[in-house]
C-alpha cells in the first residue's frame, strides 16, 4: 500500500518529503517528484514497482484521476500548482474537510493499521532498512524521512 522506499544509501534522487504539500494536500509533491525523477532516469530502482500504485493510487483516486494521464501531464510540464489545477478541473477538487480527512489518514497510515497489514508492511519496511529498534517511526511518513536521510 506504500510508495515503495530507497535503501537509505540512496543517492539525493530521493523524491521529496511525504510531508510536503501543494494547494494543502499532503503526497501530492512526492508523487509528481517520482513522475519526473523516473522519467529522467534518476528514481532509485526500489520505487519503480510502486508507482501509479500504492500511495499514488490512492492519491489518483481521491483526485478521481488516472494515474496515467497525471504523468502525462507532469511531463508535459508546468508547476505543481498547475498539475494540481488540471487535476481539479479533470478530475474533482476536494472540501476543505475532506483535505483535512485525507491528510491525516495519510499521516498515520502505518500507525495501528494491524487490521489490513500496513502496519506489517512497515515494519518489514524498518527491518530491511536496518531500523526494527526504530520505535518513533510509527508511520510510513516517519519512515520515508529516515529511510531518505532527511531525518536522523
Amino acid at each position: 500500500m506504500t510508495d515503495g522506499r530507497a535503501p537509505r544509501s540512496a543517492p539525493r534522487s530521493a523524491p521529496r518529503s511525504a510531508y510536503d504539500r501543494v494547494g494543502g494536500l499532503v503526497y501530492f509533491a512526492r508523487m509528481l517528484d517520482k513522475i519526473r525523477l523516473h522519467a529522467a532516469g534518476r528514481l532509485p530502482e526500489a520505487y519503480h514497482k510502486n508507482l501509479g500504485i500504492g500511495f499514488d493510487g490512492r492519491s489518483v483516486r481521491f483526485l478521481h484521476i488516472d494515474y496515467p494521464a497525471l504523468r502525462d501531464r507532469v511531463l508535459q510540464g508546468g508547476t505543481d500548482e498547475e498539475v494540481l489545477h488540471w487535476c481539479y478541473e479533470r478530475g474533482r477538487r476536494p472540501t476543505e474537510e475532506e483535505v483535512l480527512v485525507w491528510n491525516s489518514f495519510m499521516v498515520k497510515r502505518g500507525w495501528r493499521d494491524e487490521a489490513d497489514g500496513s502496519t506489517q508492511e512497515l515494519n518489514g519496511y524498518k527491518a530491511a532498512s536496518g531500523l526494527s529498534g526504530r520505535h518513533d517511526l510509527a508511520t510510513f511518513f516517519d519512515y520515508y524521512e529516515v529511510d531518505e536521510g532527511r531525518k536522523p
